[in-house]
């Protein structure tokens, strides 16, 4: 998971010393993701969160994505502003938008 939010998303890894949690640190401004173990009762891929990434130039960043191997879906017009959607290696929903970029 570590990898997919460095790869396509330019997260930096950083975990400490005995610690089960990976912080993935973003490139700039924004908020650090934490990564955790699911617990038992848990199943791969039930979506409970959705991550939206803020893009300036969505169609941009998914053709990058894509020759990266991240195929998004179509893009989507909404209320003035474009959005994408794909799934990260655990089967969790991850949207790219420009309404906040």
């Amino acid at each position: 998971m570590a990898a997919f939010y460095t790869h396509h998303f330019g997260y930096a890894v950083h975990i400490e010393e005995g610690d089960r949690i990976v912080e993935l640190r973003p490139p700039g401004p924004g908020v650090t993701l934490l990564l955790r173990q699911m617990g038992k009762g848990r199943k791969q891929g039930q979506t409970l969160v959705k991550l939206v990434f803020a893009i300036q130039h969505v169609a941009a960043f998914c053709d990058m994505a894509r020759a990266k191997g991240l195929e998004f879906g179509p893009l989507h017009t909404a209320d003035g502003y474009v959005f994408a959607n794909a799934k990260d290696p655990a089967g969790n929903s991850v949207s790219v938008s420009g309404r906040l970029a």
